[in-house]
């Protein structure tokens, strides 16, 4: 019976230090938009963006021009045309909106798709280096900063800053 006890003991005692140690786990946070906004690489991708943005921005106002120019036209002319050549004329101009509408929805899918191909390498490069800098300053848990509520723990970002060279 003593046995039992001091047996019984010793596993309590070994519960309650892995329990111990398990609440002792280190934490530490992180905003990683701050720190990817930081980055060269996120700069010079944020500036490939704006321009392509720009690119579409002026073949969608080139588009709109001539489609109300179109619309003036037709619209100046309609009295001296038949009836029959103003549906065919109101149907090119269907067309034109159409086209216009799919060219928006293209260059934003195309934004997206480039944003997704440029930010990705950044991206990793960034959480690779949060990686690093957790397991060398001995962190089990890096959490993203703009999720919490109360950050007790280290933020980690300007030693990733500086393990990235920013």
């Amino acid at each position: 019976m003593k046995q039992f006890k001091t047996l019984l003991l010793a596993t309590a005692l070994c519960i309650g230090t892995i329990s111990f140690t398990q609440a002792q786990s280190k934490v530490a946070h992180i905003n990683t938009q701050e720190l990817i906004a930081a980055m060269p690489e996120a700069k010079t991708a944020q500036a490939e963006l704006e321009t392509l943005g720009k690119t579409y921005q002026t073949d969608m106002q080139a588009m709109a021009t001539e489609y109300q120019n179109t619309v003036k036209q037709f619209d100046a002319e309609a009295s001296t045309k038949t009836d029959e050549e103003n549906q065919k004329r109101y149907a090119e101009l269907q067309e034109k909106q159409q086209r216009i509408q799919q060219f928006q929805t293209d260059a934003r899918q195309d934004l997206a798709k480039k944003e997704a191909e440029l930010f990705k390498p950044i991206q990793e490069k960034a959480f690779a280096a949060i990686n690093k800098v957790s397991k060398a300053l001995g962190y089990e848990y890096v959490l993203e900063r703009t999720t919490l509520i109360v950050a007790d723990g280290k933020d980690i970002l300007d030693d990733v800053k500086k393990e990235l060279g920013i």
